[in-house]
């Protein structure tokens, strides 16, 4: 499909194309941004300023101690961190010295964190306290040779640092005990970095910047490797998307961004930390999403004018009773990723805020974004919107044939931002893409005449009943408007008749909810085969760190 039908969709004054050549490297991004923006504030964290200055003067230091180490372009370095300033400080020393940033989830657990670091074959690693019994659990079998260890209050100044810490420590009791004694701390290695000189490495477009790790849905973890153009074009994609509703924010003032998804998930990296450091934005950093009340208290001193999150955060956020303790009508765009927004969710938002969610669909193969709805639009279309500029969708049957308008098939996406393979896996790499350059996602969806794409499910999370396709997102988009429901996950079990059956599990809202009353319910709105034949009631769903809910989960657990 060449033809572009979506561009008939696209907003007034968004270009059908961005130029991915504007900067040679992120390093050229980074580069001018912290001279430009020097005096503003780059990072907001715990009520402290880091401006682009100092981040421009602290990761030159780090960068002058990773290349002391005998780190040299090209070489893995891993990066084991919540949101905090050591995360922007290190990945911009990493750039500035040619290193590949390899994004590793603090919640992994031993084996996980092996794998990835043997597979990627990193040489060191900056990672927090919090995570380094992890580490030591499992560094023996890994090719890591230096450690850098954060604390959270590293950043914080003398004072303020040595209270959080101690809490950290010794209240909250958030650090197990661990021994990595040839560990060097990060506030010593700014140190030793600023005794000597940085050399300058110059990085070109193909080179790599990123490898990030994909959940493993398809079994085995692997490295998706995005070089620097890559990272880059999907900065410039989404903020010429965003251009329309951002151009409202007052030229006096600075564009404020919350990044509460972690950085180490592609998309708060990119649509979070590198689109705030190109339009010279204060980006609030969030260590833990999950405390809302702590989110909506950091929310109430700033005024934001863009949160990209996912659908279970606006969710919570909406819901929660210290809501209106923000001032939200500065608000601009609020980006939905990483799973379905819901209607009742989006429906909820924008009657609290009046900013609509703008969902959006990508991957790590596409660093992320790939498609978004217009953020000029208040109404819910379910859908993920359109293919953003210099990107190409089509839909192929499992031939590899494109299918008709209007009927599945599964979304393969071409354009500036997609991966250059996987890491070490030119098997899986041959798979995943078709000879035209085209990236198949692994995910089926329609589209319509305007050019809108809407997911019909992943391949694999499709539930068979009696040979009728049920796909669990349209399950969960019915319960999840019902009164009295909070959230809810469905996914298939084994049934003697009908081959699967639909199994729902439901986290209340309203504690007098009864298994009957959902019952009535998707009667009423599902047909047969899509009813639940199983429902459970739960206090919380299974979910990543970024909020995705685990269906596989459930089904292992069912």
């Amino acid at each position: 499909m060449t033809e572009r039908i979506w561009l008939n969709s696209y907003p007034p004054g968004v270009p059908a194309d961005i130029d991915p050549t504007r900067y040679q490297s992120l390093q050229a991004l980074l580069e001018e941004s912290f001279q430009k923006y020097a005096d503003r504030p780059a990072y907001s964290f715990m009520g402290r300023d880091l401006s682009y200055g100092e981040t421009d003067s602290l990761s030159r230091k780090f960068a002058a101690y990773l290349q002391g180490l005998g780190l040299a372009k090209g070489d893995r370095v891993a990066v084991m961190m919540p949101n905090v300033p050591q995360y922007p400080i290190a990945v911009a020393a990493l750039m500035r010295a040619g290193l590949v940033l390899v994004n590793v989830n603090p919640l992994y657990t031993p084996r996980e964190l092996e794998h990835q670091l043997k597979d990627s074959g990193a040489k060191a690693i900056v990672i927090l306290e919090n995570f380094a019994a992890t580490l030591q659990q499992c560094l023996g079998s890994t090719p890591v040779k230096h450690i850098v260890l954060c604390a959270m209050g590293d950043q914080l100044g003398l004072l303020k640092g040595a209270l959080v810490n101690y809490v950290v420590r010794k209240v909250k009791k958030l650090v197990p005990p661990y021994a990595l004694p040839s560990a060097v701390r990060f506030n010593t290695a700014l140190a030793q970095g600023s005794r000597t000189t940085f050399t300058p490495v110059p990085v070109q477009p193909d080179d790599v910047a990123v490898l990030q790790y994909t959940g493993g849905t398809t079994g085995v973890s692997k490295g998706a490797v995005l070089l620097h153009r890559n990272v880059i074009a999907n900065v410039l994609q989404s903020e010429a998307w965003n251009q329309p509703v951002m151009d409202a924010v007052p030229a006096d003032e600075q564009p404020t961004s919350v990044c509460a998804l972690p950085l180490y998930h592609i998309f708060a990296f990119t649509v979070g930390m590198m689109l705030s450091m190109r339009t010279g934005g204060k980006l609030v950093l969030i260590p833990n999403p999950r405390d809302m009340k702590a989110v909506l208290k950091e929310l109430s001193q700033h005024r934001i004018h863009s949160l990209p999150a996912v659908n279970t955060l606006f969710n919570g956020l909406a819901n929660h009773p210290d809501f209106n303790t923000v001032d939200w009508s500065h608000l601009k765009v609020s980006i939905g990723g990483g799973m379905a927004v819901q209607a009742a969710v989006a429906k909820l938002w924008l009657e609290k805020t009046g900013c609509p969610i703008t969902e959006g669909y990508g991957l790590s193969e596409t660093s992320p974004t790939a498609s978004c709805n217009p953020p000029t639009d208040k109404s819910y279309t379910a859908s993920i919107g359109v293919p953003l500029p210099s990107t190409y969708f089509k839909l192929l049957d499992d031939a590899g044939a494109e299918v008709p308008m209007g009927q599945p098939g599964e979304i393969a996406i071409r354009g500036p931002q997609v991966m250059a393979g996987y890491w070490q896996r030119p098997d899986e790499t041959a798979q995943s893409m078709t000879a035209d350059g085209y990236f198949k996602t692994g995910d089926i969806g329609t589209m319509d005449a305007r050019g809108y794409f809407k997911i019909v499910d992943r391949k694999k999370d499709m539930v068979l009943v009696s040979g009728f396709n049920v796909y669990p997102n349209e399950v969960e988009d019915v319960v999840a408007a019902m009164d009295g429901v909070l959230e809810c996950a469905c996914v298939g079990v084994p049934d003697e008749k009908t081959g699967e059956a639909v199994k729902l599990v439901i986290v209340k809202k309203n504690p007098a909810l009864t298994e009957a009353q959902v019952r009535e319910y998707c009667k009423a709105k599902l047909t047969g085969y899509k009813q639940p034949r199983v429902i459970e009631f739960r206090t919380e769903l299974p979910k990543t760190p970024v909020g995705k809910i685990l269906r596989r989960e459930l089904r292992t657990k069912a």
